[in-house]
């Protein structure tokens, strides 16, 4: 990554970890949109998953007591199948198509209720998570919309969901980084000071970000989620589909 790239990405762990100590993943998508502009795909997704390990493991520590072991225990079988299957077939990032496919994850969220129906607090579904979640965690680096389709529509607490939540994205962020160490290890060291700096700023974005939550209601969290996330989301696609267009 250019110096003024690494200069720009402190702060911008900043503000991302602050959206998602809100939000739960907004933060995260805009971090790898930057990441995906300024570094090659196996790269972006191997430094995303450090600092989110950092800034997801920060929100689960703060909100720890309304951890739902069960649930975080059966999703995490399926995220590590997920990532086996795609070491066995030697899997290797494109990005267009990664930001296309990021794109088109936030219209998952729209899908009327009595169409398709997910619970991760059902262990089937949980599994079923884990399982395509891993997946694309490592395919395309992110699976934050997905992941929230199996949470948004459940009886659980807010506190619950942004608990859980973080603490499944800690363990799929370090499948990903463990998918692409070698990318990681190619930083130098300008990027790994800029990698450390990241991680205090993660962590204060998610504690700021929790002030945030603890004043809004299940109804503002969940429409708001929905509509932040989408915005993202055509931003991801119109990206992808013009690279696919231009190649």
């Amino acid at each position: 990554m250019a110096l003024a790239s690494l200069i720009m990405l402190v702060p911008v762990v900043l503000v991302t970890s602050f959206l998602s100590g809100i939000f739960g993943m907004a933060g995260g998508l805009l971090l790898l949109w930057f990441l995906f502009l300024v570094a090659p795909a196996s790269t972006a997704i191997a430094v995303h998953g450090i600092i989110q390990m950092v800034s997801n493991g920060s929100r689960a520590w703060l909100s720890r007591r309304y951890l739902d072991l069960k649930i975080l225990a059966i999703v995490s079988l399926g995220l590590l199948l997920a990532m086996g299957c795609l070491f066995a077939v030697q899997y290797s990032p494109n990005k267009a198509i990664a930001l296309m496919v990021i794109g088109l994850l936030p219209l998952l969220l729209w899908i009327p209720a009595s169409w398709l129906t997910f619970d991760a607090s059902r262990p089937s579904h949980a599994f079923a998570c884990g399982l395509i979640s891993g997946a694309l965690t490592v395919m395309v680096g992110s699976a934050g919309p997905l992941i929230d389709l199996f949470f948004i529509r459940t009886k659980l607490d807010r506190r619950v969901v942004i608990a859980t939540k973080a603490t499944i994205q800690v363990v799929a962020h370090f499948t990903k980084v463990v998918f692409y160490i070698n990318a990681a290890l190619m930083l130098d060291a300008m990027g790994w000071t800029t990698v450390a700096l990241c991680i205090p700023a993660a962590f204060l974005g998610a504690w700021l970000g929790k002030f945030v939550l603890d004043r809004m209601s299940d109804l503002q969290f969940r429409s708001w989620t929905r509509m932040i996330v989408t915005c993202i989301g055509f931003a991801y696609f119109v990206q992808g589909t013009s690279a696919v267009l231009s190649a």
